[in-house]
């Protein structure tokens, strides 16, 4: 917990953060890290939403809480303007995204140095 929080501090600018709390104790976490992007001819202002982390305890799962924090998560990024949002999901977590409006695009691709 005290690596999340300092984490978030730090993190202030970028990162906006959905907790989920039953009673007075945490059981889910979503993050939407914000990134600028290259201005191009169309747009000079542009930016890009990334989610991050997203958690759920075990004993809470199946009770719509992932599916109302990514709700909270896509509302940000459009308020926020962002251009698009991208995730990187567990094969668990594929439906959960595709109900909350994600899609496959075969126009994005993946570098993975996780191991490496």
């Amino acid at each position: 917990m005290a690596s999340v929080v300092a984490f978030a501090s730090v993190h202030e600018q970028t990162h906006h953060r959905v907790v989920a709390v039953r009673g007075r104790v945490v059981v889910g976490m979503a993050w939407l890290a914000v990134l600028p992007r290259v201005p191009s001819p169309r747009a000079t202002d542009r930016a890009s939403g990334d989610v991050q982390c997203v958690y759920v305890v075990p004993e809470e799962r199946n009770a719509d809480i992932g599916g109302t924090m990514m709700a909270a998560v896509l509302d940000k990024a459009r308020q926020l303007g962002l251009e698009h949002v991208t995730v990187h999901s567990s094969p668990e977590a594929i439906h959960l995204y595709e109900r909350t409006g994600f899609t496959a695009s075969p126009r994005v691709l993946f570098a993975d140095f996780a191991g490496r």
